[in-house]
């Protein structure tokens, strides 16, 4: 079905279209692998208003979610070729395309919320979606995806020296890998669509993510343990093609960059609700929530940081740390 769903919107991403819509209305085709009701879908759907407001209608965007066209990694590759327009994916699988995306993926680089929020508005954060066109892929902003923690079915981890020899699923990152791993645990990568029946069977003993992705996929259903360690705060990223975003008229790329800055205020809006809400969801649905000294994690993956000394990451480790 994957296949059939890409070929149908190749060279169909940027379209003309009539059919009931309006003459001349140009149609931006966006696709992510999230649920309808995460925060980030919603904030797509108040973006696509807001661009056919401030385009009187000329502008629209079809949104396709829950994985519909593929994975992170495909929609990334059809934005390439420009058989799709726009799509949000973690910056876990940008590393593959963008090297330096490796930071985000680094636990313990971000000192807080707010740090990390300073980090992305500075040079630093415009200048690593810049590097995305090196890619054909245009960064046009950042969205809230919280930071990501540990969930186990049966164990609660209170200390790294609970990691050891459990399963963690992580994304498909390599750095993500080296962090599990250096804490103790066996990384498994597993796609997120597999998640939920890998930790039901034992696939994996464990996984880790933010607040909303837990309690939206129900896998506190089976985790019944959430260590609140805030290892990484990994960003979503709004991507669009290179090939559909030069194909669009000065005044066009406007319209489309100012209805981005305003879904990307209200979706970091919708994320902190959302994220109040979901914990105290899987609490109620009996799980536990556990608040740990995050020091002993953070002097565990002190040899991952030194690993990168002399490196272009390694640079950046230094920059993000000078920055309040």
């Amino acid at each position: 079905m994957r296949q059939l769903g890409a070929a149908a919107l190749a060279g169909a991403t940027l379209i003309l279209a009539s059919c009931g819509f309006k003459e001349d209305q140009v149609a931006l085709k966006l696709a992510h692998t999230l649920d309808q009701q995460h925060s980030v879908h919603r904030a797509m759907v108040f973006m696509g208003e807001r661009l056919g407001e401030l385009s009187g209608g000329t502008m629209r965007i079809d949104i396709y979610s829950g994985g519909q066209l593929g994975s992170e990694r495909e929609l990334i590759e059809l934005l390439q070729i420009g058989s799709l327009a726009m799509t949000k994916v973690s910056a876990s699988p940008m590393e593959g395309f963008v090297p330096e995306m490796k930071v985000f993926n680094l636990p313990y680089v971000f000192r807080d919320s707010d740090h990390f929020w300073n980090v992305l508005q500075s040079d630093i954060g415009k200048n690593l979606l810049l590097a995305c066109e090196r890619a054909r892929l245009r960064g046009l902003g950042y969205l809230d995806a919280g930071s990501r923690s540990f969930y186990m079915n049966d164990i609660a981890v209170q200390t790294p020296a609970d990691l050891n020899g459990q399963k963690i699923r992580v994304q498909n990152s390599q750095t993500a890998i080296k962090m599990v791993n250096t804490l103790g645990g066996a990384a498994t990568p597993v796609s997120w669509g597999e998640l939920y029946t890998a930790l039901q069977q034992g696939v994996v003993n464990g996984a880790e993510n933010n607040p909303p992705s837990f309690y939206l996929s129900k896998h506190y259903e089976v985790s019944k343990f959430y260590t609140l360690d805030e290892h990484t705060y990994v960003p979503d990223l709004l991507l669009i093609s290179t090939e559909v975003w030069n194909k669009l008229e000065p005044q066009q790329q406007a319209w489309l960059s100012q209805a981005v800055e305003e879904a990307v205020a209200y979706q970091r809006k919708l994320w902190q609700e959302s994220t109040e809400e979901s914990l105290a969801a899987v609490k109620a649905a009996g799980v536990e929530v556990i608040y740990p000294d995050k020091q002993p994690f953070i002097d565990a993956v002190k040899p991952l940081h030194d690993s990168y000394q002399g490196t272009e990451v390694g640079e950046l480790l230094k920059q993000i740390k000078a920055i309040n």
